[in-house]
């Protein structure tokens, strides 16, 4: 089966025009990709085995698999787990299984969206996955770690496809305006270079978006009087339903943004907060990097001045992996708000990089005998543990005893939210030592 021969591209939108045929025409994924990578050297030798590729809409799931089809002398099917069923899976193993036996072409099988199968959906492929009566393919937005069987992942290869740069976007777009065949390579047009490199940065890695936004700001756009197509920055912004925002992905609007965001929750603001979030996810920002950024803010700034505040902020970190934007703006702006409302301390923060200077600068002070190790067999001969007092045995689970090789003072805990209380248990101990 050839995908690009049994379709008719002729009135598909632009993206499907410009779905890459071979694997010198596919853009990105270098980290999988790139010469000598375990999935190109399997590919090239013809002996892939079944395999899950995950990532992002628009960055070339379906796409490399088709490219491999090009690529392989098996028997490629191609089904969609929205649209199909068991009784289609069991078809197309049968034949599969048929053809094996009866001129030993193997077959690949293709399921897009994987993840909408059921756990019995799953099943029904287990048997001949392992016993290589199909090659697997399949294609999912949802974490597969999540969304797939035990036994089917366990005789997968897991591929992680990222986001596409914006050089991968750019050239994609080039590439769409001078072909004459699939592009618009046979419409004058002009494009803007900063309307190109918008249109680039804001289709978050999504070259289906990017090229269906060019579609619609050419197509819409009326001629000038050379007889051309212009596409300025306005009418792409127009194109996309999207503002241009200032916001570069490794300059200096992304470090002071982000920088905001920070201060913004440290100096206890949930309205500046909610705003510099919100221009980071609107302008595209990678969503790892804001709930990594919550998480620093919630151990440096709040501390044990609120020890939940990174509970939640970790959980919030957990559903962005899981869910993903749009719906992650909701737990990432709720972890945000917590940290900026929560009582501040940085004594943690302080504590650390006290005793790290220490630790670079002084002489290692080696642990007391008392503290090493005395489980193993032979420890008690070197006198490993002896004199050591464990603290349960004594009444309110405490006894002064030496713990450190010199005397240093790290943490000290603050009058502020729950690390009073911490201070408050301290001081007592203290007193009673």
């Amino acid at each position: 089966m050839d995908f690009f021969e049994t379709t008719d591209t002729r009135h598909s939108p632009l993206s499907a025009r410009m779905r890459p045929r071979t694997l010198e025409e596919y853009y990105g994924q270098e980290h999988i990709l790139g010469p000598g990578k375990l999935l190109i050297r399997s590919i090239e030798a013809d002996r892939i085995s079944s395999l899950i590729f995950y990532g992002p809409p628009g960055v070339g799931k379906t796409t490399l698999a088709f490219c491999i089809s090009a690529r392989t002398k098996a028997r490629f099917e191609s089904i969609n787990a929205v649209m199909s069923n068991v009784e289609e899976l069991r078809r197309i193993i049968v034949a599969a299984r048929n053809r094996l036996s009866s001129s030993g072409m193997r077959t690949i099988l293709f399921i897009d969206e994987i993840h909408r199968f059921n756990k019995a959906q799953q099943d029904v492929l287990m048997p001949d996955v392992e016993n290589g009566t199909v090659i697997l393919i399949g294609a999912t937005t949802m974490n597969p770690f999540f969304a797939l069987v035990s036994p089917l992942l366990s005789r997968s290869l897991v591929f992680e496809l990222k986001h596409l740069t914006s050089d991968n976007l750019r050239s994609i777009l080039q590439r769409a305006l001078a072909d004459k065949e699939n592009g618009l390579g046979n419409i004058s047009v002009r494009i803007d270079p900063e309307a190109l490199t918008f249109l680039a940065e804001i289709s978050d890695g999504d070259a289906r978006r990017a090229l269906n936004a060019l579609e619609v700001a050419v197509l819409t756009t009326p001629k000038d009087n050379t007889g051309a197509i212009v596409v300025s920055l306005d009418i792409a912004q127009e194109s996309i339903q999207k503002k241009i925002v200032q916001y570069d992905a490794d300059g200096d609007a992304h470090y002071d943004t982000a920088s905001a965001f920070i201060k913004s929750m440290r100096g206890s603001d949930p309205d500046a907060t909610l705003y510099w979030l919100a221009k980071m996810i609107y302008a595209g920002e990678d969503p790892r990097f804001i709930a990594r950024r919550i998480c620093i803010c919630a151990s440096e700034d709040v501390g044990n001045a609120d020890p939940q505040a990174l509970v939640l902020a970790n959980s919030a970190r957990e559903v962005t992996e899981f869910v993903g934007l749009p719906e992650a703006r909701i737990s990432l702006a709720q972890a945000a708000v917590y940290v900026a409302c929560a009582p501040k301390s940085n004594a943690v923060y302080l504590g650390i990089d006290r005793a790290l200077e220490d630790v670079r600068t002084k002489k290692t002070g080696l642990v007391p005998r008392h503290l090493k190790d005395a489980s193993y067999k032979g420890a008690a001969s070197l006198g490993n543990g002896e004199g050591y007092r464990y603290v349960h045995d004594y009444p309110g689970h405490y006894i002064e005893q030496e713990y450190m090789p010199f005397k240093a003072n790290y943490y000290v805990p603050t009058e502020l939210g729950y690390e009073r209380k911490i201070r408050e248990r301290m001081e007592l101990l203290r007193k009673k030592g």
